[in-house]
């Protein structure tokens, strides 16, 4: 699980949204649920207009998408997903609930494995299929900590190759420091 900060934006300027997202991946981050708050009023400032307009109130909002990574390289890697966004508010950035979900990512490990951080540009729009299609733009900074409370205890790592000279030995338990299977 990994929980963090985000803001909102739109192309044409910012709409100072703050975002509390907090999202679960699995399957080597492959799929993601997220859920969101956005936590405070987006208003865009526009030279036409007085004072700021009003693009849309605080709201919750959950994601499910299909993620593919496209660039790995040392502690970093690059993803893209697609799927599927409901809210609870429809606005002036999307007069539909139920949006597709797209988001541009990079995931980055920290010195040490212990922390595991996402920055990801996100867009929920329900394609034109109802006006207004504005969509909705953030983007999150969420970490993931490695406490080793969950998984499996160093303690209980079986090295790969005493399980290969166990099974070639008929059952002899030598070899225990080669390469680690959890």
């Amino acid at each position: 699980m990994q929980a963090g900060l985000g803001a909102t934006y739109h192309f044409w300027g910012p709409t100072g949204g703050v975002v509390l997202p907090v999202t679960l991946t699995w399957s080597d981050n492959r799929y993601e649920l997220g859920l969101f708050r956005v936590a405070t009023t987006q208003l865009l400032e526009d030279h036409n207009y007085h004072e700021p307009r009003v693009m849309a109130d605080p709201y919750w909002g959950m994601s499910l998408s299909r993620r593919w990574r496209f660039i790995e390289r040392g502690p970093l890697s690059g993803f893209v997903g697609f799927g599927l966004a409901a809210k609870t508010e429809s606005d002036q950035l999307s007069a539909t609930r139920l949006d597709f979900a797209s988001q541009l990512g990079v995931r980055f490990r920290l010195p040490g494995d212990r922390v595991i951080g996402e920055v990801t540009l996100r867009h929920w729009s329900n394609a034109g299929i109802r006006l207004p299609n504005h969509g909705q733009d953030f983007a999150t900074l969420t970490f993931r900590l490695n406490s080793d409370l969950v998984g499996v205890p160093s303690a209980d790592v079986i090295p790969l190759a005493a399980v290969a000279l166990a099974s070639a030995t008929g059952g002899s338990r030598g070899g225990w420091d080669d390469g680690l299977l959890p």
